[in-house]
């Protein structure tokens, strides 16, 4: 055996990949490189940023400017209820599942472009007949056809001397990151819809609650009118008042116990459970915490926090890059590959040093003429990076909007809170008195039902007030962007079950 050809054919193959890389690193990357933008200069989210209202009687509400959530952002509930609920759908989700394997499989296509950046290395082995014709040698030599055997490995390395390659593996991360803002975005939205659901139907369960309320005291009126036509002190049109009143009362509970079946089932869905499983037990309005004082990040924090804008730049680093990808087509490309083995006409003799054969060949494919599609793809990349440019503007034009909308309306919200509970007072202290003027005999029936009609639309306005606040202040930590953006690693997004029976 000699082994010298070979190790001096493998050291000259080295020294060629080497270079090659060596070149592909010194080069520069055609393209625009991608910039963060800059998020607009506002330092504050409305023109005259008011003070929240304040109900008097009722937990005042603050807002901490600069101030970031800090954990978990429905801890500041104060319920373990709530806390559990959000735990059961961040485990159980379908959707978050969807998209922790779409972060997964983003990742992996990331990996994937990166491997081009190397040498590609193969084995190849083969076993042929071959037969020449008779004046493929000039007629001299007559070879009899013959079997051979051929087995040795193979490199082949594209040099990136523009920088196309790398654009398209930047390109691959930035969707990777899109992916990964996604599955965050996801995170915030269905610990979000767990917590609205959750206060919606304690917000329903309230109403239902003060109906009954309501109904009984119409039982108790019904009860003092029969016993007044009994005794001849009022008509019968009184009686049938009083029972019309109970009717119409009883035609607001079909609505709000439809409302909470539908919240039920929402709720279901939000825990991965088909809706005849069994939920967690109702919570109580008045047993949540109302947070009173509201971290609220600058604009300029907002920027970098949120997983719809974080996302929105993402993209624009894929579009950027993609614009770099495009016009490297432009340029030739030059293919490195070498190629070392062993022939024989025989298996025994392939590891003889006579039986080693090797390669090097370089190729360069330059584009003439395609009808200008390469440039034209160059111009569509240029749109779509401005188109994305735009979008993320918009997106973040949007984010400082929602997060003004609801400050306005918690202070709104507590304005009608403190207007509600007066008139709640108010219509209250009307209805004690009307009925007992009715009992003496100074005013009628109608009296007392308008009075108790009046009161039964503030009572049901301060209950529905009391739980749009609630709901209101999740919608702002929610447009904030909740929980932190490190709470989710990305590098362990795959490794989360697919179903939640999965361990």
């Amino acid at each position: 055996m000699h082994p010298a050809p070979l190790a001096s054919s493998a050291r000259h193959g080295a020294k060629i990949v080497v270079f090659a890389v060596l070149a592909a690193l010194q080069a520069c990357s055609v393209g625009p490189s991608f910039v963060r933008p800059e998020p607009p200069p506002a330092a504050r989210y409305t023109s005259d940023d008011p003070p929240l209202e304040q109900p008097p009687g009722q937990a005042a509400q603050h807002v901490a400017l600069g101030k970031q959530i800090e954990g978990d952002w429905w801890a500041l509930f104060g319920s373990d209820a709530i806390d559990e609920v959000v735990k059961q759908a961040l485990e159980h989700n379908r959707t978050l599942k969807a998209a922790s394997q779409n972060l997964a499989q983003a990742q992996e296509l990331a990996l994937a472009q990166g491997g081009l950046r190397f040498p590609q290395v193969a084995l190849s082995a083969g076993i042929g007949r071959q037969k020449y014709g008779a004046e493929f040698l000039g007629g001299v030599f007559r070879v009899p056809p013959f079997t051979y055997f051929a087995v040795g490995p193979s490199v082949s390395y594209t040099l990136d001397y523009t920088g196309g390659i790398a654009r398209s593996v930047e390109e691959q991360e930035a969707q990777a990151e899109v992916a990964r803002q996604q599955l965050q975005a996801t995170y915030l939205t269905v610990s979000g819809q767990a917590v609205m659901q959750t206060l919606t139907i304690a917000s329903i369960g309230a109403q239902i609650e003060t109906i009954e309320t309501i109904l009984q005291q119409d039982r108790d009126n019904l009860r003092l009118v029969r016993t007044a036509f009994e005794t001849g002190q009022v008509a019968r049109i009184d009686v049938v008042s009083a029972e019309s009143q109970i009717a119409s009362d009883l035609s607001l509970l079909p609505p709000l116990r439809q409302d909470l079946s539908r919240a039920h089932h929402a709720l279901s869905l939000i825990l991965g459970r088909t809706p005849e499983a069994q939920l967690p037990q109702d919570l109580q309005l008045a047993a949540i915490v109302l947070p009173l004082e509201l971290p609220v990040s600058l604009p300029s924090e907002l920027a970098h926090r949120r997983p719809d804008i974080l996302a929105a730049e993402a993209s624009l680093h894929a579009a950027t890059s993609a614009v770099g990808v495009a016009e490297s087509n432009l340029y030739p490309k030059i293919q490195l590959t070498g190629t070392l083995g062993q022939q024989s006409p025989t298996p025994g003799g392939l590891f003889e040093g006579s039986g080693t054969a090797w390669s090097l060949l370089s190729g360069l494919t330059m584009p003439l003429f395609d009808g200008g599609a390469l440039r034209a793809e160059r111009r569509a990349a240029v749109d779509a990076m401005r188109a994305s440019a735009s979008s993320y503007e918009q997106t973040v034009l949007e984010a400082f909007s929602q997060v003004a909308d609801l400050l306005d309306a918690l202070s709104h919200d507590a304005e009608q809170l403190a207007a509600e509970d007066q008139a709640q007072q108010a219509a209250g202290a009307n209805l004690g008195m009307t009925r007992e003027a009715y009992q003496e005999g100074n005013v009628g029936i109608l009296q007392v039902l308008d009075a108790q009609r009046s009161y039964q639309r503030a009572r049901l306005g301060f209950v529905r007030a009391q739980g749009q606040r609630y709901l209101d202040t999740v919608q702002l930590f929610l447009a904030l962007g909740g929980t932190p953006p490190h709470t989710l690693d990305p590098q362990n997004a795959k490794n989360l079950p697919s179903s939640p029976d999965e361990p």
